[in-house]
Protein backbone atom coordinates (compact mmCIF):
# COMPACT_ATOMS: atom_id res chain seq x y z
CA UNK A 1 0.00 0.00 0.00
CA UNK A 2 1.35 3.43 -0.95
CA UNK A 3 0.78 6.86 0.74
CA UNK A 4 -2.01 7.51 -2.12
CA UNK A 5 -4.26 4.59 -1.55
CA UNK A 6 -4.64 6.05 2.29
CA UNK A 7 -6.33 8.80 1.44
CA UNK A 8 -8.85 6.80 -0.90
CA UNK A 9 -10.14 5.10 2.16
CA UNK A 10 -11.53 8.15 3.69
CA UNK A 11 -10.10 7.60 7.05
CA UNK A 12 -8.67 10.26 9.19
CA UNK A 13 -4.78 9.96 8.87
CA UNK A 14 -3.24 10.20 12.61
CA UNK A 15 -0.60 13.88 12.90
CA UNK A 16 2.94 13.80 11.85
CA UNK A 17 5.07 13.75 15.44
CA UNK A 18 6.68 17.06 16.44
CA UNK A 19 10.72 16.69 15.60
CA UNK A 20 12.45 15.44 18.87
CA UNK A 21 14.74 18.07 20.08
CA UNK A 22 17.91 16.86 21.82
CA UNK A 23 20.82 18.43 23.96
CA UNK A 24 24.04 18.32 22.21
CA UNK A 25 26.78 18.08 24.89
CA UNK A 26 30.54 17.53 24.29
CA UNK A 27 32.00 13.84 25.61
CA UNK A 28 34.50 16.00 27.73
CA UNK A 29 32.15 17.80 29.71
CA UNK A 30 29.46 14.96 29.90
CA UNK A 31 32.38 12.62 31.65
CA UNK A 32 32.48 15.81 34.10
CA UNK A 33 29.07 15.97 34.81
CA UNK A 34 28.61 12.40 35.74
CA UNK A 35 31.70 12.84 38.37
CA UNK A 36 30.58 15.66 39.99
CA UNK A 37 26.92 14.02 40.29
CA UNK A 38 28.90 10.76 41.75
CA UNK A 39 31.16 12.96 43.97
CA UNK A 40 27.86 15.01 45.53
CA UNK A 41 26.05 11.77 46.43
CA UNK A 42 28.85 10.29 47.81
CA UNK A 43 29.98 13.42 50.09
CA UNK A 44 25.93 13.70 51.19
CA UNK A 45 25.40 10.04 51.83
CA UNK A 46 28.67 10.05 53.96
CA UNK A 47 27.38 13.22 55.79
CA UNK A 48 24.03 11.47 56.62
CA UNK A 49 25.37 8.26 57.48
CA UNK A 50 27.80 9.85 59.91
CA UNK A 51 27.20 13.21 61.57
CA UNK A 52 23.30 13.16 60.89
CA UNK A 53 20.93 12.45 63.94
CA UNK A 54 20.20 9.41 63.07
CA UNK A 55 23.44 7.20 62.22
CA UNK A 56 22.98 4.25 59.73
CA UNK A 57 26.29 2.49 59.95
CA UNK A 58 29.66 3.31 61.23
CA UNK A 59 32.28 3.87 58.47
CA UNK A 60 35.62 2.61 58.75
CA UNK A 61 38.37 2.72 56.34
CA UNK A 62 39.64 -0.97 55.30
CA UNK A 63 43.06 -0.10 56.83
CA UNK A 64 41.98 1.19 60.04
CA UNK A 65 40.43 -1.63 61.34
CA UNK A 66 43.29 -2.60 63.67
CA UNK A 67 43.31 0.56 65.26
CA UNK A 68 39.76 0.41 66.50
CA UNK A 69 40.79 -2.68 68.55
CA UNK A 70 41.45 -1.34 72.04
CA UNK A 71 43.46 -4.05 72.98
CA UNK A 72 46.25 -2.80 70.40
CA UNK A 73 46.25 1.03 71.72
CA UNK A 74 48.86 0.51 74.01
CA UNK A 75 50.97 -1.45 71.41
CA UNK A 76 50.37 1.49 69.38
CA UNK A 77 51.80 4.25 71.32
CA UNK A 78 55.01 2.21 72.74
CA UNK A 79 55.55 2.17 68.54
CA UNK A 80 54.82 5.58 68.41
CA UNK A 81 57.08 6.25 71.16
CA UNK A 82 59.95 4.39 70.00
CA UNK A 83 59.69 5.74 66.37
CA UNK A 84 59.94 9.05 68.08
CA UNK A 85 62.43 9.04 70.83
CA UNK A 86 65.10 6.44 70.24
CA UNK A 87 68.15 7.98 69.66
CA UNK A 88 69.48 5.52 66.62
CA UNK A 89 67.35 4.44 63.42
CA UNK A 90 64.62 1.84 63.90
CA UNK A 91 64.05 -0.81 61.31
CA UNK A 92 59.92 -1.41 60.89
CA UNK A 93 60.59 -4.64 60.04
CA UNK A 94 62.75 -5.87 63.05
CA UNK A 95 60.38 -3.93 65.49
CA UNK A 96 57.37 -6.06 63.99
CA UNK A 97 59.41 -9.29 64.16
CA UNK A 98 60.19 -8.81 67.89
CA UNK A 99 56.35 -7.65 68.53
CA UNK A 100 55.14 -10.71 67.29
CA UNK A 101 58.08 -12.78 68.55
CA UNK A 102 57.21 -11.44 72.19
CA UNK A 103 53.21 -12.18 72.22
CA UNK A 104 54.39 -15.84 71.15
CA UNK A 105 56.88 -15.62 73.51
CA UNK A 106 54.46 -14.77 76.45
CA UNK A 107 52.77 -18.42 75.74
CA UNK A 108 55.20 -20.13 77.57
CA UNK A 109 55.12 -22.70 75.15
CA UNK A 110 58.65 -24.08 74.12
CA UNK A 111 56.49 -25.56 70.42
CA UNK A 112 54.90 -22.55 69.40
CA UNK A 113 57.09 -19.95 67.70
CA UNK A 114 57.29 -16.99 65.44
CA UNK A 115 59.26 -18.06 62.26
CA UNK A 116 60.40 -14.60 59.76
CA UNK A 117 60.55 -15.44 55.87
CA UNK A 118 64.28 -17.13 56.48
CA UNK A 119 62.88 -19.39 59.60
CA UNK A 120 59.98 -20.72 57.57
CA UNK A 121 62.39 -21.95 54.71
CA UNK A 122 64.43 -23.70 57.19
CA UNK A 123 61.12 -25.35 58.80
CA UNK A 124 60.30 -26.38 55.33
CA UNK A 125 63.43 -28.19 54.64
CA UNK A 126 63.95 -30.17 57.32
CA UNK A 127 59.99 -31.71 57.27
CA UNK A 128 60.47 -31.84 53.41
CA UNK A 129 64.15 -31.97 51.50
CA UNK A 130 67.69 -32.61 53.28
CA UNK A 131 69.31 -29.57 54.83
CA UNK A 132 73.08 -28.49 55.79
CA UNK A 133 73.64 -28.44 59.16
CA UNK A 134 74.40 -30.45 62.52
CA UNK A 135 71.41 -32.94 62.13
CA UNK A 136 69.60 -32.02 65.71
CA UNK A 137 66.20 -30.92 67.08
CA UNK A 138 66.53 -28.49 69.41
CA UNK A 139 63.83 -26.88 72.28
CA UNK A 140 63.81 -23.89 73.87
CA UNK A 141 62.47 -24.04 77.58
CA UNK A 142 63.13 -21.81 80.54
CA UNK A 143 65.50 -19.11 78.17
CA UNK A 144 67.53 -22.11 77.29
CA UNK A 145 68.12 -24.50 74.55
CA UNK A 146 68.39 -28.32 74.59
CA UNK A 147 68.88 -31.30 72.44
CA UNK A 148 65.76 -33.46 72.13
CA UNK A 149 67.42 -35.96 69.40
CA UNK A 150 70.44 -36.09 67.53
CA UNK A 151 69.39 -37.67 64.14
CA UNK A 152 70.77 -40.70 63.27
CA UNK A 153 74.24 -40.91 61.57
CA UNK A 154 74.34 -37.18 61.30
CA UNK A 155 77.44 -35.09 62.62
CA UNK A 156 75.61 -34.08 65.86
CA UNK A 157 75.15 -38.01 66.72
CA UNK A 158 78.60 -38.58 65.89
CA UNK A 159 80.13 -36.01 67.67
CA UNK A 160 78.32 -37.63 70.77
CA UNK A 161 75.54 -34.83 71.58
CA UNK A 162 73.04 -36.65 73.30
CA UNK A 163 69.17 -35.85 74.37
CA UNK A 164 68.88 -32.83 76.97
CA UNK A 165 72.56 -31.61 76.43
CA UNK A 166 72.21 -27.87 76.67
CA UNK A 167 73.61 -25.73 74.30
CA UNK A 168 75.22 -22.59 76.38
CA UNK A 169 76.66 -20.68 73.06
CA UNK A 170 77.05 -21.32 69.65
CA UNK A 171 81.00 -19.98 68.27
CA UNK A 172 80.96 -18.16 71.67
CA UNK A 173 78.20 -16.11 71.34
CA UNK A 174 75.22 -17.07 74.18
CA UNK A 175 72.30 -18.53 72.92
CA UNK A 176 70.10 -18.40 76.24
CA UNK A 177 67.10 -16.47 76.39
CA UNK A 178 66.61 -17.32 72.37
CA UNK A 179 63.86 -18.92 70.57
CA UNK A 180 64.54 -22.36 69.00
CA UNK A 181 64.36 -20.89 65.48
CA UNK A 182 66.70 -18.12 66.57
CA UNK A 183 69.10 -20.83 67.81
CA UNK A 184 68.82 -22.82 64.41
CA UNK A 185 70.51 -19.74 62.48
CA UNK A 186 73.08 -20.03 64.44
CA UNK A 187 73.62 -23.44 64.77
CA UNK A 188 72.91 -24.45 60.51
CA UNK A 189 75.62 -23.37 58.29
CA UNK A 190 77.12 -25.04 54.69
CA UNK A 191 78.70 -28.25 54.53
CA UNK A 192 82.00 -28.47 55.35
CA UNK A 193 82.08 -25.68 57.94
CA UNK A 194 82.62 -26.08 61.59
CA UNK A 195 80.45 -25.03 64.36
CA UNK A 196 81.66 -25.18 68.38
CA UNK A 197 79.16 -25.47 71.00
CA UNK A 198 79.19 -24.96 74.38
CA UNK A 199 77.47 -27.76 76.02
CA UNK A 200 76.67 -28.36 79.75
CA UNK A 201 75.52 -32.41 80.49
CA UNK A 202 73.61 -32.54 83.53
CA UNK A 203 72.54 -29.49 85.69
CA UNK A 204 75.96 -29.40 88.17
CA UNK A 205 78.54 -30.72 85.20
CA UNK A 206 80.87 -27.79 83.84
CA UNK A 207 80.57 -26.97 79.95
CA UNK A 208 82.73 -28.75 77.44
CA UNK A 209 82.67 -27.58 73.76
CA UNK A 210 81.92 -29.66 71.23
CA UNK A 211 83.51 -29.06 67.63
CA UNK A 212 81.20 -30.33 64.86
CA UNK A 213 81.71 -29.91 61.09
CA UNK A 214 78.54 -29.50 59.66
CA UNK A 215 77.02 -31.78 56.83
CA UNK A 216 74.13 -32.51 54.51
CA UNK A 217 71.69 -33.85 56.59
CA UNK A 218 69.56 -37.18 54.77
CA UNK A 219 66.48 -36.99 53.84
CA UNK A 220 66.19 -40.83 54.41
CA UNK A 221 64.12 -41.70 57.62
CA UNK A 222 63.84 -45.48 57.34
CA UNK A 223 67.25 -47.95 58.22
CA UNK A 224 66.59 -51.95 58.00
CA UNK A 225 68.71 -55.09 58.44
CA UNK A 226 68.00 -58.41 59.21
CA UNK A 227 69.19 -59.87 62.38
CA UNK A 228 69.62 -63.39 63.35
CA UNK A 229 66.67 -65.63 63.65
CA UNK A 230 65.11 -64.11 60.73
CA UNK A 231 64.23 -61.05 63.51
CA UNK A 232 64.20 -57.63 61.06
CA UNK A 233 65.48 -54.39 62.72
CA UNK A 234 63.93 -51.68 61.36
CA UNK A 235 65.20 -47.98 62.46
CA UNK A 236 62.84 -44.99 61.59
CA UNK A 237 65.03 -41.84 62.56
CA UNK A 238 62.37 -39.02 61.90
CA UNK A 239 58.72 -38.22 60.99
CA UNK A 240 59.12 -36.19 57.09
CA UNK A 241 56.67 -36.44 53.84
CA UNK A 242 58.15 -39.75 53.20
CA UNK A 243 59.06 -42.06 56.01
CA UNK A 244 55.35 -43.89 54.97
CA UNK A 245 56.74 -44.99 51.97
CA UNK A 246 60.11 -46.21 53.12
CA UNK A 247 58.70 -48.25 55.83
CA UNK A 248 56.65 -50.13 53.30
CA UNK A 249 59.83 -50.44 50.89
CA UNK A 250 61.99 -51.77 54.16
CA UNK A 251 58.77 -54.22 55.25
CA UNK A 252 58.70 -55.30 52.22
CA UNK A 253 62.54 -56.06 51.78
CA UNK A 254 62.27 -57.73 55.30
CA UNK A 255 59.60 -60.03 54.22
CA UNK A 256 61.14 -61.23 50.87
CA UNK A 257 64.60 -62.08 53.22
CA UNK A 258 62.15 -64.24 55.55
CA UNK A 259 60.97 -62.27 57.89
CA UNK A 260 59.59 -63.44 60.99
CA UNK A 261 59.46 -60.87 63.25
CA UNK A 262 60.38 -57.51 63.47
CA UNK A 263 61.83 -54.76 66.04
CA UNK A 264 60.55 -50.93 65.12
CA UNK A 265 63.20 -48.87 66.74
CA UNK A 266 62.07 -45.12 67.29
CA UNK A 267 64.88 -44.30 70.04
CA UNK A 268 66.25 -40.87 69.53
CA UNK A 269 63.66 -39.93 67.12
CA UNK A 270 62.12 -36.35 67.74
CA UNK A 271 58.94 -36.75 65.70
CA UNK A 272 58.06 -34.70 62.65
CA UNK A 273 54.68 -34.17 60.55
CA UNK A 274 51.60 -35.80 62.34
CA UNK A 275 50.22 -37.31 58.77
CA UNK A 276 53.24 -39.75 59.53
CA UNK A 277 52.30 -40.58 62.58
CA UNK A 278 49.04 -41.65 61.74
CA UNK A 279 49.72 -43.81 58.52
CA UNK A 280 52.33 -45.87 60.09
CA UNK A 281 50.30 -46.27 63.28
CA UNK A 282 47.67 -47.70 61.00
CA UNK A 283 50.03 -50.71 59.77
CA UNK A 284 50.07 -51.98 63.04
CA UNK A 285 46.77 -51.78 64.67
CA UNK A 286 43.72 -53.54 63.84
CA UNK A 287 40.74 -51.81 61.84
CA UNK A 288 38.50 -49.74 63.95
CA UNK A 289 40.43 -49.56 66.30
CA UNK A 290 41.79 -46.03 68.32
CA UNK A 291 45.25 -44.35 66.57
CA UNK A 292 44.96 -41.56 68.86
CA UNK A 293 42.87 -38.63 69.87
CA UNK A 294 43.28 -34.33 69.13
CA UNK A 295 41.89 -31.92 71.65
CA UNK A 296 40.81 -28.69 70.68
CA UNK A 297 40.26 -25.59 72.64
CA UNK A 298 36.64 -25.68 74.18
CA UNK A 299 36.50 -28.72 71.97
CA UNK A 300 35.78 -32.18 72.76
CA UNK A 301 38.19 -34.79 71.42
CA UNK A 302 38.06 -36.38 68.22
CA UNK A 303 39.15 -39.90 67.85
CA UNK A 304 41.16 -41.09 64.63
CA UNK A 305 40.32 -44.61 63.93
CA UNK A 306 42.47 -47.56 62.07
CA UNK A 307 41.21 -48.12 58.52
CA UNK A 308 41.34 -51.98 57.17
CA UNK A 309 44.40 -51.13 55.00
CA UNK A 310 47.45 -52.94 55.13
CA UNK A 311 48.53 -54.34 57.99
CA UNK A 312 51.73 -55.55 59.59
CA UNK A 313 51.31 -59.29 61.32
CA UNK A 314 54.52 -61.13 62.57
CA UNK A 315 55.26 -60.30 66.08
CA UNK A 316 56.20 -56.51 66.97
CA UNK A 317 58.34 -54.70 69.76
CA UNK A 318 58.87 -51.40 69.18
CA UNK A 319 61.86 -49.62 71.34
CA UNK A 320 61.77 -45.85 72.81
CA UNK A 321 64.28 -44.26 74.97
CA UNK A 322 64.41 -40.47 76.28
CA UNK A 323 64.99 -39.02 72.67
CA UNK A 324 61.56 -40.34 71.52
CA UNK A 325 59.15 -37.57 71.07
CA UNK A 326 56.08 -36.26 69.43
CA UNK A 327 55.43 -38.41 66.61
CA UNK A 328 56.85 -41.25 68.39
CA UNK A 329 55.19 -41.21 71.16
CA UNK A 330 52.13 -41.45 69.05
CA UNK A 331 52.99 -44.44 67.48
CA UNK A 332 53.92 -45.57 71.13
CA UNK A 333 50.92 -45.23 72.79
CA UNK A 334 48.70 -46.60 69.45
CA UNK A 335 51.25 -50.00 69.48
CA UNK A 336 50.53 -50.03 73.51
CA UNK A 337 47.28 -49.54 74.01
CA UNK A 338 45.33 -50.28 70.93
CA UNK A 339 47.51 -53.22 69.70
CA UNK A 340 48.93 -54.55 72.64
CA UNK A 341 51.99 -54.68 71.35
CA UNK A 342 55.30 -54.21 73.61
CA UNK A 343 57.06 -51.41 74.32
CA UNK A 344 60.58 -51.86 74.94
CA UNK A 345 63.19 -49.22 76.61
CA UNK A 346 63.03 -46.27 78.70
CA UNK A 347 60.30 -43.52 79.42
CA UNK A 348 59.62 -41.14 76.33
CA UNK A 349 60.33 -37.51 76.28
CA UNK A 350 56.76 -36.53 76.85
CA UNK A 351 55.17 -34.13 74.25
CA UNK A 352 51.65 -34.39 74.11
CA UNK A 353 50.49 -31.28 71.52
CA UNK A 354 50.28 -30.44 67.89
CA UNK A 355 51.11 -27.17 66.35
CA UNK A 356 49.91 -26.01 63.22
CA UNK A 357 52.42 -24.23 60.85
CA UNK A 358 50.51 -21.12 59.12
CA UNK A 359 52.11 -19.03 56.60
CA UNK A 360 52.04 -15.43 56.65
CA UNK A 361 51.23 -13.25 53.37
CA UNK A 362 55.11 -12.05 53.45
CA UNK A 363 56.50 -15.84 53.75
CA UNK A 364 56.90 -15.91 57.49
CA UNK A 365 55.11 -18.62 59.70
CA UNK A 366 53.06 -18.57 62.75
CA UNK A 367 53.59 -21.87 64.23
CA UNK A 368 51.29 -22.37 67.48
CA UNK A 369 49.82 -25.13 69.41
CA UNK A 370 46.45 -26.00 68.09
CA UNK A 371 45.72 -28.87 70.02
CA UNK A 372 46.66 -31.41 72.73
CA UNK A 373 47.06 -34.63 71.77
CA UNK A 374 45.51 -37.91 73.50
CA UNK A 375 46.72 -41.78 73.86
CA UNK A 376 44.15 -44.17 72.51
CA UNK A 377 42.36 -44.78 76.16
CA UNK A 378 42.71 -40.98 76.50
CA UNK A 379 46.13 -40.29 78.33
CA UNK A 380 47.90 -36.81 78.01
CA UNK A 381 51.44 -37.66 78.05
CA UNK A 382 52.44 -34.09 77.85
CA UNK A 383 55.43 -33.62 80.05
CA UNK A 384 54.99 -37.20 81.43
CA UNK A 385 55.85 -39.78 78.87
CA UNK A 386 55.24 -43.30 77.84
CA UNK A 387 56.86 -46.15 80.21
CA UNK A 388 57.90 -49.53 78.91
CA UNK A 389 56.07 -52.31 79.45
CA UNK A 390 59.75 -53.71 79.76
CA UNK A 391 61.73 -51.04 81.13
CA UNK A 392 65.48 -51.92 79.92
CA UNK A 393 68.22 -48.65 80.79
CA UNK A 394 70.94 -47.48 79.01
CA UNK A 395 74.02 -48.92 80.74
CA UNK A 396 76.46 -45.71 82.35
CA UNK A 397 78.91 -45.36 80.16
CA UNK A 398 75.91 -44.41 77.53
CA UNK A 399 76.01 -40.68 79.07
CA UNK A 400 79.34 -40.37 79.41
CA UNK A 401 80.46 -36.75 78.44
CA UNK A 402 81.82 -35.63 74.96
CA UNK A 403 86.06 -35.55 75.12
CA UNK A 404 87.32 -32.58 73.16
CA UNK A 405 89.87 -33.92 70.81
CA UNK A 406 91.98 -30.81 70.71
CA UNK A 407 92.27 -31.01 74.34
CA UNK A 408 95.99 -32.83 75.55
CA UNK A 409 95.61 -35.15 78.53
CA UNK A 410 98.79 -36.82 80.06
CA UNK A 411 100.22 -37.90 83.75
CA UNK A 412 99.64 -35.51 86.68
CA UNK A 413 96.30 -33.86 84.84
CA UNK A 414 93.63 -33.77 86.94
CA UNK A 415 89.94 -32.95 85.93
CA UNK A 416 86.72 -34.40 84.87
CA UNK A 417 87.65 -35.42 81.42
CA UNK A 418 90.02 -37.35 82.41
CA UNK A 419 87.29 -39.46 85.05
CA UNK A 420 85.30 -39.55 81.86
CA UNK A 421 87.82 -40.52 80.15
CA UNK A 422 88.71 -43.51 82.75
CA UNK A 423 85.70 -44.49 82.78
CA UNK A 424 85.45 -44.92 78.81
CA UNK A 425 88.78 -46.88 78.46
CA UNK A 426 86.93 -49.14 81.43
CA UNK A 427 84.04 -49.70 79.53
CA UNK A 428 85.97 -50.69 76.23
CA UNK A 429 88.34 -52.94 77.82
CA UNK A 430 91.38 -50.85 78.64
CA UNK A 431 92.35 -50.78 82.53
CA UNK A 432 93.04 -47.52 83.64
CA UNK A 433 93.26 -48.12 87.59
CA UNK A 434 90.97 -46.58 89.97
CA UNK A 435 88.58 -44.11 88.01
CA UNK A 436 89.20 -40.63 90.00
CA UNK A 437 89.84 -38.31 87.81
CA UNK A 438 93.91 -38.36 88.29
CA UNK A 439 95.48 -39.03 85.39
CA UNK A 440 98.62 -41.32 86.41
CA UNK A 441 100.94 -43.93 85.06
CA UNK A 442 97.68 -47.10 85.21
CA UNK A 443 95.99 -44.15 82.81
CA UNK A 444 98.77 -43.94 80.32
CA UNK A 445 99.71 -47.79 79.86
CA UNK A 446 95.94 -48.01 79.28
CA UNK A 447 96.21 -45.60 76.84
CA UNK A 448 99.85 -47.46 74.84
CA UNK A 449 97.81 -50.04 75.09
CA UNK A 450 94.53 -48.31 73.00
CA UNK A 451 97.08 -46.59 70.55
CA UNK A 452 98.95 -49.73 69.68
CA UNK A 453 95.09 -51.28 68.78
CA UNK A 454 94.54 -48.16 66.84
CA UNK A 455 98.02 -48.36 65.18
CA UNK A 456 99.21 -45.17 66.09
CA UNK A 457 102.38 -44.57 68.22
CA UNK A 458 101.86 -45.32 71.94
CA UNK A 459 102.83 -41.94 73.42
CA UNK A 460 100.44 -42.51 76.66
CA UNK A 461 99.34 -38.59 76.06
CA UNK A 462 95.16 -38.88 75.19
CA UNK A 463 94.25 -36.57 72.20
CA UNK A 464 93.81 -36.00 68.51
CA UNK A 465 92.86 -39.32 67.07
CA UNK A 466 93.54 -41.31 70.22
CA UNK A 467 90.70 -39.66 71.92
CA UNK A 468 88.58 -39.96 68.25
CA UNK A 469 89.36 -43.83 68.49
CA UNK A 470 88.28 -43.65 72.56
CA UNK A 471 84.66 -42.37 71.68
CA UNK A 472 84.39 -44.76 68.71
CA UNK A 473 84.96 -48.18 70.31
CA UNK A 474 82.56 -46.57 73.01
CA UNK A 475 80.25 -46.17 70.38
CA UNK A 476 80.59 -49.57 68.66
CA UNK A 477 80.31 -51.33 72.14
CA UNK A 478 76.93 -49.98 72.49
CA UNK A 479 75.64 -50.68 68.99
CA UNK A 480 77.32 -54.37 69.85
CA UNK A 481 76.08 -54.32 73.41
CA UNK A 482 73.15 -52.55 72.72
CA UNK A 483 70.64 -54.26 75.94
CA UNK A 484 67.18 -52.34 74.55
CA UNK A 485 67.79 -53.66 70.86
CA UNK A 486 68.58 -57.47 72.89
CA UNK A 487 65.86 -57.66 75.09
CA UNK A 488 63.42 -56.15 72.13
CA UNK A 489 64.46 -58.96 69.94
CA UNK A 490 63.91 -61.56 73.16
CA UNK A 491 60.53 -60.45 73.91
CA UNK A 492 59.47 -60.78 69.45
CA UNK A 493 61.27 -64.42 69.73
CA UNK A 494 59.46 -65.43 72.93
CA UNK A 495 56.12 -64.53 70.98
CA UNK A 496 56.79 -66.68 67.88
CA UNK A 497 57.87 -69.26 70.18
CA UNK A 498 54.86 -69.15 71.89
Amino acid sequence: MNENDSHENGKPQPEAPKPTRFIRIKPFSLIMLIFFLVLATATVTFVALTVGDEKVVEVVKPNQVGTERKEFKKLYEAYDQLKESYFDDVDDQVVIDGAINGMVDSLGDPYSDYLNEKEAKQLNESISSSFEGIGAEIQESNGYISIVSPIKNSPAEKAGLLPNDTILSVDGESIQGMSSSEAVLLIRGEKGSTVTLSVRRGEKSDPFDVKIVRDVIPINTVYAEMLDDHIAHINITSFSEHTYEELLEALNEMTDQGMEGVLIDVRQNPGGILSGAIDISDLFVPDGKILFQTEEKGKTPEAYPSSDGQKVTVPVALIVDEGSASASEILAGALKESAGIPIVGVKTFGKGTVQTPTQLPDGSNLKLTTAKWLTPDGNWIHKKGIEPDVKVPYPPYASLPFLDSSEEMNEGLVSPSVQAAEEMLEAVGYDPGEVDGLYDTNTAEAVKTLQKDLSQEPTGILTGDTTVGLMQKLRDKMKEDDPQLLKAKEVVLKEINS
